[in-house]
């Protein structure tokens, strides 16, 4: 039977002490309200928004903390290797949220709508709504789209839903675009991404994203409004901005468009830490028998021995070699 002791040095247990993104009485995160967003937006502090799609990434989310903690779309891609965000289902998106919830505190939770599941009525886009916050546990939903959403976006907020819309690059319809082009460069189109902006804010949206819009564009359109405004790709003169998580910390290996900053290399400690696993195993410096191991009680080993009928058993670890350079040593 375990002992306490040894029960305590199993790798996968309960945490000692709440989560690192359990604000501490010294230091503690004010939750995130529309309101708050509004009086930011009024104050002119930058917002602060990130994806996440995961436990982990929502500690993180909370624990330092951002303003939005968005569950993105782009999980398709960034998470189950889909080639666009198109092929993600209301389920997979449910399933993503739920992890999410649970390490989310103080931002508001947002998630973006998958394609297919507003669009073809306002009944669909209230009844994948309401599933999105009874199942999935969000505070609010995200949708893509211009004036053509306007309906759908009036109908959800006034059965209490936050929407936050989008207008700009609409990358679930990348394929009709012709691609993941800039939004707004001509005259005519700068016009009607205004018309959509102030719509949706009259159809009650409490946030718009504006995604790869020329600088200026996307400043005078947050002028313009008196909700906030999110920008990704749309200049600094938006009310916040928002990064896919993945883009943010250098791990996505794919396209890296013009509006992306890595702040930082995790993509390298990965690659760091993978090879240093395989060759610390390989060259049987890892796990060390003495750091890494458990002991038994000697007589209880000996009977053990005895019980088998080998009682001069012995066993003697491989030599150790030197570790190679990728190895990581012990922390």
């Amino acid at each position: 039977m375990p002992t306490l002791q040894s029960i305590r040095r199993l790798s996968v247990r309960p945490a000692k002490h709440p989560p690192a993104s359990t604000p501490s009485a010294s230091t503690p995160h004010v939750k995130t309200t529309i309101g708050r967003l509004l009086s930011l937006r009024t104050s002119k502090t930058p917002i602060t928004v990130l994806t996440a799609y995961d436990y982990p990434t929502a500690l993180a989310c909370s624990a330092h903390p951002v303003d939005i903690t968005l569950v993105g779309d782009s999980l398709a891609q960034v998470c189950l290797g889909y080639p666009s965000t198109t092929r993600l289902s209301l389920d997979e998106m449910l399933h993503h949220c739920r992890a999410v919830a649970r390490g989310s505190t103080s931002p508001l939770l947002i998630a973006d709508m998958p394609f297919g599941t507003y669009a073809p009525s306002v009944s669909d886009a209230v009844k994948s709504a309401v599933r999105m916050v009874q199942e999935g546990h969000v505070e609010g939903v995200k949708l893509e789209g211009g004036e053509e959403t306007v309906e759908h976006v009036r109908a959800l907020t006034k059965i209490g839903i936050p929407v936050m819309a989008h207008i700009g690059l609409l990358p679930q319809r990348h394929v009709s675009l012709s691609g993941y082009k800039v939004q707004g460069r001509t005259a005519q189109s700068a016009s009607t991404l205004l018309r959509a902006a102030r719509a949706l804010e009259d159809a009650g949206a409490f946030s718009i994203v504006l995604e790869a819009m020329p600088t200026l564009l996307g400043a005078y359109i947050t002028e313009q409004l008196n909700i906030p405004t999110i920008g990704i790709g749309a200049g600094p003169g938006t009310s916040g901005q928002v990064l896919v998580w993945d883009d943010m910390v250098g791990t996505w290996s794919g396209h890296k468009p013009r509006f992306v900053r890595h702040f930082a290399d995790v993509r390298k400690e990965v690659v760091r830490g993978v090879s240093g696993y395989v060759n610390a195993v390989r060259n049987g410096t890892f796990p060390d028998p003495e750091r890494e191991g458990y002991s038994m009680d000697r007589d209880e080993w000996e009977k053990f021995l005895a019980a088998e009928g080998r009682p001069s058993w012995t066993w003697t670890p491989v030599p150790r070699n030197t570790p190679t350079e990728d190895a990581v040593a012990e922390s």
